[in-house]
């Protein structure tokens, strides 16, 4: 089953299989029809794929061979339950009913892009170290990983732009990780953390005796990243006369010690980095048109936080298990909590969320944090404070304390006062009465039936909502609920 790519299709409805055979035929494709019994054996014989149609349920099986075979592009058809298919990357498209010749020749181009994108294809390592340090199966991030495995086996000049804290760094050093020149040195240097007269210097070296403090020759990042890659992070805070310098050595790739006058060759790959907007810099003259253009042969842009927050609980489980490494310890958060980070803005970004994590495992390690747990600015969903389970004596006096609030009794006040207080208290909703019986009541039963009578009556004045009842009857929202759950309300359907 060699030579041209052909089609697999996985279905076990006989009819279906007829239909999409005909398609097939008609396009005129190679392919093999199974059903999801035989598929294992085929798929072990079968080393040509060019993409698998799987028709009907999704299985736990055929789950699991979608994600036991990335580098076989698969596309679904007639599934009624799509999100079983969610977080599998290599699920490239639908195939709709009724079936068509444009739409199935299209999702066929689709597949051979798949295959042509493979980084095995680029003779590199693979994307296993990529996964690791790049998290996030997000739109954004499946580009920059594709980005990456497309630039890194070239020897092309790259400029990494973003958002400080998006991980600059690291896209970097996956670059370099993934290049031929990975056995080299990689060498970082932050442009806008070195004096600028001290930035020619540790860029470039000095000879003995060049300038006062130069006591011995010294080589410089270059010649330390020789043979691999220099990473030039925050290349906007470059000073103008070393734009120049560099420019110079990108063109002619040679360069002198500060006070030598012999010329070294540069053997280094140029990554550069930087959050500043470098197109605005040249129209104001603070960075060189020429030199950008050198340095963006291939721009890759880090996407904020903020723009792919479907990737944070990928993230928390990732730098939470680097931090367990590192300090051996752990914390884990809720699903609530989750839920809250993602309503967050981030304007830190990934090291916002890092800093984060390390917060919470000083104060929470090993422990679960609720929403309630985290920095007020993280806290953006309602959090039910924790409410004790009272004594029934408790609730019962919390009970009339509540209904009869507000009334002033006061033993030394006359007869006449006291009786009209107790007019006052009788409330005329057909439930209560205004002069106690003479054979009596009992209290308690009396107290609960007023209680749940006010609250019904404010629940419905507000449609049922807890929070406006809670307000209008002057109580916390959780007592209320409490309330609800002890005598059983609910809104009726």
């Amino acid at each position: 089953m060699q030579g041209q790519k052909h089609i697999l299709v996985v279905d076990n409805d006989a009819a279906r299989r007829h239909q999409i055979e005909t398609v097939l035929a008609f396009v005129g494709e190679h392919f093999y029809i199974f059903s999801e019994d035989e598929v294992d054996q085929h798929l072990a014989d079968l080393t040509n794929v060019l993409t698998v149609i799987l028709c009907g349920d999704i299985t736990e099986k055929l789950q699991e061979i979608i994600k036991s075979h990335p580098t076989f592009p698969f596309i679904y058809h007639d599934i009624f339950d799509k999100k079983q298919l969610n977080g599998y990357v290599n699920v490239i498209g639908e195939l709709t009913t009724p079936l068509n010749y444009a739409q199935l020749t299209e999702l066929i181009h689709h597949s051979h892009q798949y295959h042509n994108n493979l980084p095995s294809k680029r003779g590199v390592n693979g994307p296993s170290s990529l996964f690791r340090s790049l998290v996030g199966t997000s739109e954004p991030m499946q580009q920059v990983r594709f980005l990456i495995e497309q630039v890194a086996s070239t020897a092309a000049n790259v400029l990494i732009l973003g958002e400080s804290g998006t991980g600059k760094e690291v896209v970097a050093r996956n670059i370099h990780n993934l290049s031929d020149r990975s056995k080299g040195p990689f060498v970082p240097v932050n442009c806008g953390a070195i004096p600028a007269e001290l930035l020619e210097s540790e860029l470039f070296g000095h000879e003995k005796g060049a300038f006062t403090g130069a006591i011995s020759t010294r080589k410089g990042r270059f010649e330390m990243a020789e043979g691999g890659t220099l990473f030039l992070d925050e290349i906007g805070d470059m000073p103008q006369p070393m734009q120049v310098k560099l420019l110079r050595v990108l063109q002619e790739r040679t360069f002198e010690r500060v006070g030598g006058a012999k010329s070294i060759k540069a053997n280094v790959r140029i990554v550069a980095a930087t959050h500043q907007h470098l197109e605005d810099m040249i129209k104001t003259n603070d960075f060189r048109e020429d030199l950008y253009y050198r340095l963006n042969v291939f721009p890759i842009e880090t996407p904020a936080l903020r723009e792919r927050k479907e990737d944070i609980p990928l993230l928390l489980k990732e730098l939470i298990s680097r931090f367990s490494d590192e300090q051996g310890h752990s914390v884990r958060f809720t699903d609530k909590a989750i839920e809250s980070l993602q309503e967050h803005p981030w304007a830190g970004n990934v090291r916002e969320l890092s800093n984060l994590i390390e917060r919470m495992i000083i104060m929470y390690g090993e422990q679960v944090v609720n929403v309630g747990e985290l920095p007020l600015k993280y806290r953006h969903l309602d959090v039910e404070d924790y409410q004790p389970e009272y004594p029934e004596e408790l609730q019962e006096r919390e009970a009339i304390n509540e209904l009869f609030a507000g009334f002033d009794y006061d033993d030394d006040e006359d007869d006449e006062n006291d009786e009209t207080n107790v007019e006052e208290v009788g409330l005329s909703n057909g439930n209560t009465v205004d002069v106690l019986p003479t054979d009596g009541l009992n209290l308690k039963d009396y107290l609960a039936d007023l209680e749940v009578s006010l609250i019904v009556q404010a629940l419905d004045k507000n449609d049922w909502v807890v929070a406006r009842s809670a307000e209008l009857l002057d109580m916390r929202r959780t007592t209320l609920v409490e309330k609800m759950r002890k005598y059983n309300l609910q809104k009726s359907s």
